[in-house]
């Protein structure tokens, strides 16, 4: 193999490994040092002994080039396909929903409500004093009365406002995602045109499978993504509204990829979460079976503490907000209030709630003090000084 060859195959970034550098390191330290190579161009040889120096030194700044992008990163195709796909299918997570599609807590919910789109101001690593004083911005606009305190029915207003933002930004999406997978731009998109568009995102030729479908050819796909179109299919067939045509208009694909625009599709969410939790088929929920581990084994301390805490948080949801009648049995209907975010009674509830958690004076309101103190509940990040940042804020 010629010197240049191995050359290519060191720097090649596929190839690379921690021996690499030091063997550019150490041939590198061979090159002829600068007096040297004075030295060979008297000797009228410049070439021969600079341009092997120069690849190199090449060869080494390609290599820190390409070694300070993070491995874990993926590439613009990628991240690319990766959106195109996020596009067209239903997202997992619904922001102000109670419960995710699979039936688990939506963590994030009083954040969601609390902070609308203001939610990326409060991340981790943000300046705990600009943090306060956002937060302190936010007080002051829910509180409406400007008594520097929060009652429940302006808590419940102000989580009324967020949601009607989170639909908003929804709809938004949904418009563009609808554009992308209606190609002919006819204003409708039938099953079978989204069923290419998806194909195409996990990596099938979009001719071919177009081709296959419309003379009804199998489409040679593997189990995963068969069972993942079933799934879609019957969320397609709900969206659609009578009579059905399989034919989706704009608001339709909207319901579709957002359940909770639409009470037909936020039925249809909630029979499937009952479905998935029922152990007994009477298609009611038990406390016990809202609280049901999933399945796994708790293998240290800190397992544990996180199980607890799953049974805690689902016991505390499932007595207080989602069994309004307090009879220990959940049913459609109920699950079907808790989860629509544009119930203004759920939402007072809600309000409640979490004025509850902070409220250390058990004055029924919400003060300044508390929603610092409680900073974390509230934005997710915990801002310290609470008690002496109240003064400056104000």
């Amino acid at each position: 193999m010629s010197q240049l060859s191995q050359e290519s195959r060191i720097l090649s970034r596929d190839n690379m490994k921690p021996t690499d550098m030091s063997l550019l390191l150490a041939t590198f330290a061979a090159c002829p040092a600068p007096q040297t190579l004075a030295a060979m161009a008297s000797r009228q040889a410049p070439l021969c002994g600079l341009a092997p120096c120069c690849l190199w030194l090449l060869g080494v700044i390609l290599l820190m080039n390409a070694s300070a992008r993070p491995a874990n990163h993926s590439s613009a195709r990628e991240r690319a396909g990766n959106r195109e796909e996020n596009e067209i299918l239903p997202p997992d997570h619904l922001n102000g929903v109670k419960l995710e599609m699979d039936g688990h807590l939506n963590k994030d919910f009083h954040q969601e409500v609390f902070l609308g789109k203001d939610m990326d101001d409060f991340e981790e690593d943000a300046e705990p004093r600009k943090s306060r004083r956002k937060l302190m911005v936010i007080f002051s606009k829910v509180d409406l009365n400007t008594d520097r305190r929060i009652s429940a029915k302006e808590m419940q207003k102000w989580i009324m406002q967020k949601t009607a933002e989170h639909f908003q930004e929804a709809v938004a999406e949904s418009r563009a995602h609808f554009r992308a997978v209606d190609p002919d731009g006819d204003g409708h998109v039938s099953w079978d045109e989204y069923k290419v568009k998806f194909l195409a995102t996990k990596g099938h030729n979009e001719r071919e499978v177009a081709e296959k479908i419309k003379n009804k050819w199998d489409l040679n796909i593997d189990e995963e993504t068969q069972e993942v179109l079933e799934n879609l299919k019957d969320r397609w067939y709900q969206a659609d509204n009578p009579p059905p045509d399989l034919l989706l208009t704009e608001s339709e694909f909207l319901s579709f990829l957002h359940p909770e625009h639409s009470r037909g599709m936020l039925q249809f969410m909630v029979k499937e979460i009952i479905r998935d939790l029922d152990q007994d088929g009477d298609k009611k929920l038990s406390l016990s079976e809202f609280i049901s581990l999933p399945v796994g084994t708790v293998e240290n301390q800190q397992g544990q503490d996180v199980d607890d805490g799953w049974v805690r948080d689902r016991k505390r949801e499932f007595e207080e907000l989602i069994d309004a009648n307090h009879d220990g049995i959940v049913t459609m209907a109920e699950l079907e209030d808790y989860m629509d975010p544009m119930n203004e009674f759920s939402a007072l509830n809600e309000a409640k709630q979490m004025i509850a958690i902070a409220d250390e004076n058990q004055n029924h309101y919400l003060e300044p003090e508390e929603v610092l103190k409680y900073s974390e509940f509230f934005t997710g990040s915990k801002l310290v000084d609470y008690a002496r940042s109240v003064h400056e804020e104000f």
